[in-house]
């Protein structure tokens, strides 16, 4: 994430006006402090998407890691608030480094149903245990409950009906599927 994203992300916290707690849980469900005056953000759905994947095509061994490229064939978003299909042509970048993290950046773009074309930079982390992973790696379907799959996309949308996707940050979850994915983005409030 770039310094502008971060401080957009940090400035927008502030500005939510909502409180948090005295104590939050940490990801082992353990309480974490949280200091008076703190602000949670909020969280709203924004849409599911289904891409239908291409074959992988192997980069190679890189100094960072294993690279390849997954082509986004074709798909469709649905939300309360927007409707598309997606633009063949978009792929993920893929890394996968050397502590079995797989780096998720992708980049695509879709057609609304009323016509306007957004792109889309997705950015994100796939990783869980090993043998989780390696299920995954070799095309077998495991629910997205047993990996961690999380990714911040980014919208560039021109100036009319859907230019609020320009004003927010969003956050995702995924799931990866034998040759298909799914993400269900939430836009931070």
């Amino acid at each position: 994430m770039d310094m502008d994203r971060r401080a957009a992300l940090a400035g927008g916290l502030v500005a939510l006006g909502a409180a948090v707690p005295a104590a939050a849980a940490g990801s082992d469900g353990s309480p974490v402090p949280v200091p008076a005056g703190a602000l949670r953000p909020g969280l709203e759905f924004l849409y599911e998407m289904t891409a239908e994947l291409g074959d992988p095509i192997a980069i190679g061994t890189s100094p960072d890691g294993t690279r390849r490229i997954i082509p986004i064939v074709s798909g469709r978003i649905e939300g309360p608030r927007i409707s598309a299909r997606l633009i063949e042509g978009g792929a993920d970048f893929q890394l996968t480094r050397r502590d079995d993290v797989t780096v998720a950046d992708a980049t695509y773009a879709m057609r609304t149903d009323d016509g306007v074309v957004i792109q889309i930079h997705n950015k994100g982390l796939r990783h869980g245990p090993a043998d989780v992973m390696a299920a995954l790696a070799s095309g077998k379907d495991v629910t997205p409950d047993r990996y961690y799959f999380r990714t911040v996309p980014e919208f560039i949308a021109p100036v009319g009906r859907y230019e609020w996707l320009n004003r927010s940050i969003f956050v995702a979850s995924g799931a990866r599927y034998t040759n298909s994915i799914k993400i269900w983005v939430w836009q931070l409030l």
